[in-house]
């Protein structure tokens, strides 16, 4: 369904670019992209440009992380049981894997326990916490999850159970009854930053621990290399979408370059199933690669078995895992295939019968994975440029997931809704509930009602942001390496998106089955880009093109030259708005 756009070039603050240039040494377009992310303070921009292992915040500054950390002393020193319980999606899982392998690293054997998706649901369930009571476990740290769970907690402590939830989720108005609450979004909590995934608020518990348990004599010298962690927690943070700025981005920066040269086993099978060749990786290989195998394994099969190959040291069982784990994916993208196709028709027969314009889409059926249903609620979201929520049924329960866009916050819409659910969370892009079969008619009713009160038509036009209009002959391996520098890419720090006005499409050729290779000229200059998916558009060419692009270097063939990876193309002047 082609969708109008309507491409949008961030306006130019000359002054500030030109101090930019001055101060920083740098090309008039790199300053014009880091002005665009809210950089323009000098001392900011050169620390995104050059992010250091010494900006990360003193893990101490978290509300409650001196008091957890002294339990953990006191478990070590007496012996006592000790489990990381984790979430079953990619952070939950990263940072269960985290937590284990650096007591391991210190030489204490730690239980895990990651719940079955569908049989338990998230977070502490009071019968797996017996479970791990009977096996003489003291104290539990959660993982990515545990802010909501009040009720278990309680249960745990009435079993002998401490527990320290580390979470990053949005606290409720309750105050959570743990023997520790690390959470960087909890009012007091002194932490500067508050957009840590799951994995990068368990990474600081471990520096903590580590800095605690070297006092104490606990450990010996310096203790373990915690960079060799940045693996995990690279993958986790980036999985989570979580803004990739300060810790984050740090995080990230060094976890690509560790997770290009790790040692663990699993790791080195989960990317040799993922096609992945040795070397420098980028946010995109874990986002598009390595995070789907792993989620795969929480979403139609078991994340405990993701979590062993993350942590095993034994080469052939880490390949056994990552083969299976490998075709658990292929059966998600063969079940997310059928049930994308099934919410097209369903949604394509709304619209034809709709007699009004419509603001977002509700869809229901009993043939969908409740596993699947966010990751097509997604594709779909983005196909009709509506808010779209998918439900699947089973029995007399459904289970929900449901996608924004930009102009509407689905959480809002989803409490206003929420009289006819069981439970609900999540943020403004995403959300998932729970309710009775016999409430789906009336949560659609009261749902699209209040879409259709918030938005307008003009808000679900999708919008294209540029960062600014370039010649082909700006685009220099000088100005791409500059470009590079901004990297990682992610949340809050999207990948450069440049556009070419007035250029000409000399001809296009279909490569790979899908994809389409263009050849451009402009005022002498040539280049070649690539539009991934674009295989559909074969046939373009001629003068007065816009092409939207995002630059990069391209090897192949051995030379080094620019490279256009092709975004968005326009034959026409009248897409772009002021």
């Amino acid at each position: 369904m082609a969708m109008k756009k309507r491409w949008k070039i961030t306006p130019l603050d000359k002054a500030l670019q030109d101090k930019l240039v001055k101060d920083l040494e740098i090309l008039p377009l790199t300053a014009r992209i880091l002005i665009n992310r809210g950089l323009g303070d000098i001392e900011r921009a050169s620390a995104f440009l050059r992010p250091g292992l010494e900006d990360l915040h003193d893990p101490f500054l978290f509300k409650d992380m001196d008091k957890a950390v002294r339990r953990v002393e006191q478990a070590l020193a007496k012996g006592e049981g000790i489990a990381v319980w984790g979430d079953y999606d990619v952070d939950g899982t990263s940072s269960a894997a985290l937590i284990y392998l650096f007591f391991k690293s210190i030489g204490h054997e730690i239980l895990t326990y990651i719940p079955e998706r569908k049989s338990e649901g998230y977070g502490l369930n009071i019968e797996g916490l017996k479970g791990l009571g009977a096996k003489g476990v003291k104290v539990v740290i959660t993982v990515d999850c545990g802010t909501s769970n009040h009720e278990e907690i309680i249960a745990a402590a009435e079993l002998g159970i401490d527990i320290i939830v580390t979470d990053h989720h949005e606290p409720t108005s309750r105050a959570l009854p743990a023997y520790a609450f690390i959470n960087p979004r909890q009012d007091g909590c002194a932490f500067p930053f508050k957009s840590l995934a799951g994995v990068g608020v368990a990474f600081n518990f471990i520096m903590a621990l580590r800095s605690r348990l070297r006092e104490s004599g606990l450990i010996a010298g310096k203790g373990p290399n915690l960079k060799r962690f940045f693996d995990l927690v690279a993958i986790g943070t980036v999985s989570d979408m979580v803004p990739l700025i300060d810790e984050n981005r740090i995080f990230v920066r060094y976890g690509l370059i560790e997770l290009g040269e790790t040692k663990k086993p699993g790791l080195i099978a989960l990317k040799n199933v993922s096609g992945l060749r040795p070397g420098t990786l980028e946010t995109h290989h874990i986002g598009f690669k390595l995070a789907p195998r792993i989620n795969a394994a929480g979403r139609i099969a078991r994340a405990d078995r993701a979590l062993r190959m993350l942590i095993t040291e034994n080469t052939a069982e880490a390949e056994a895992i990552a083969q299976a784990i490998d075709e658990a994916n292929t059966s998600r993208r063969e079940m997310e295939s059928h049930i994308l196709d099934e919410a097209l028709l369903m949604a394509e027969g709304i619209l034809k019968a709709d007699t009004g314009e419509r603001r977002a889409m509700v869809l229901a059926s009993e043939n969908w994975h409740e596993g699947v249903i966010g990751i097509v609620a997604s594709r779909l979201t983005e196909s009709l440029g509506l808010p779209v929520v998918m439900i699947a049924l089973d029995g007399e329960m459904g289970r929900g997931s449901a996608r924004g866009v930009k102009a509407f916050n689905i959480l809002e819409g989803i409490k206003h809704s929420s009289a006819s659910l069981i439970r609900y969370g999540g943020h403004r892009a995403a959300a998932g509930f729970s309710l009775s079969r016999d409430k789906v008619g009336t949560f659609t009713e009261q749902f699209l009602s209040y879409a259709g009160e918030t938005l307008t038509a003009e808000d679900l036009v999708p919008e294209v942001e540029l960062d600014a209009a370039v010649s082909l002959k700006e685009m220099s391996l000088q100005a791409i390496a500059e470009i590079e520098r901004l990297a990682p890419f992610g949340m809050a720090n999207r990948e450069p998106l440049l556009c070419l006005r007035g250029t000409t499409v000399m001809d296009t050729k279909v490569v790979g089955g899908r994809h389409l290779s263009f050849r451009l000229t402009e005022d002498g200059a040539r280049a070649r880009g690539i539009g991934f998916g674009m295989a559909g558009m074969q046939g373009l060419g001629g003068a007065g093109f816009s092409l939207a692009f995002s630059p990069y270097r391209d090897t192949w063939g051995g030379a080094v030259k620019p490279g256009f990876r092709i975004r968005e193309v326009s034959k026409t002047s009248d897409v772009f708005s002021t």
